[in-house]
């Protein structure tokens, strides 16, 4: 009999920790995200998503543990680790008296893309997400949903190998952000790896696998079907809510 491959995982946390004084926002996180998958990290406001996910881009040291991004320690090797990812933050940093295009040139010049090149890859990006006839608006004057197409297409420009988004759809309207997964969705064919926030548990069943955080700490892990399985469940939200109530000792209704 063949071994069966395993696949390396691109993003590793051992026992990540986080404290803000007396609060622990992240406790102990335990992690292992494979190469080309959608990861979405699920819970309420306050269970730590955004502070794991600042951790994991080098942008915020952790008090205790330790975590790898695409081959890199993201304490000692933070710079290595940011050649590597796209980071969109839930208010992502757009010029609003700037154009589409003159955003997008903007992020391009942040990475020392050029020329030829970035003519290329702004092009590619105004297709992929139907943008290229909104390319002269102002960032101002677009939609929410329009708006978070821009910020992604900013982040996308340097051709990250891991793609972390910090609530990405979050106040957008259903169809921009059914539009939104159709694009996730391609760069995961094109071989993207994506580690997601959110707080829609409709929306994480889209994801290969959840984490549900909850407090700071990782209560389950698995695919959204298994999860749904062990509980009983005929949703994600029912999964996440029994799954609460074993932690905290709660009686199910």
């Amino acid at each position: 009999m063949e071994a069966t491959l395993v696949e390396p995982a691109i993003i590793e946390t051992r026992e990540l920790t986080r404290r803000f004084g007396d609060l622990v926002a992240v406790d102990h996180l335990n992690l292992s995200v494979t190469k080309g998958e959608i990861f979405g990290l699920v819970g309420p406001d306050g269970a730590g998503k955004t502070t794991t996910l600042r951790m994991l881009c080098g942008l915020l040291d952790p008090s205790e543990g330790s975590a790898r991004v695409a081959g890199h320690d993201v304490e000692r090797e933070s710079q290595a680790v940011k050649d590597q990812i796209g980071y969109m933050a839930q208010r992502f940093g757009l010029y609003q008296d700037l154009t589409v295009e003159e955003n997008m040139i903007f992020y391009a010049d942040l990475f020392d893309i050029t020329g030829p090149r970035r003519d290329t890859l702004t092009a590619e990006l105004l297709r992929m997400t139907r943008m290229a006839p909104f390319r002269e608006r102002r960032a101002g004057q677009l939609s929410g949903g329009m708006k978070q197409k821009l910020a992604l297409m900013c982040t996308l420009l340097h051709r990250p190998q891991i793609l972390f988004l910090d609530e990405p759809t979050n106040g957008v309207d259903p169809v921009s952000r059914r539009d939104f997964w159709a694009i996730l969705y391609q760069l995961l064919k094109d071989g993207i790896t994506i580690f997601m926030t959110t707080a829609y548990l409709d929306e994480a069943e889209r994801c290969n696998r959840v984490g549900l955080l909850h407090k700071g700490r990782l209560i389950r892990c698995s695919t959204p079907e298994v999860m749904k399985a062990e509980t009983h469940s005929t949703n994600l939200e029912g999964a996440f809510i029994k799954a609460i109530h074993a932690v905290e000792g709660v009686a199910r209704p």
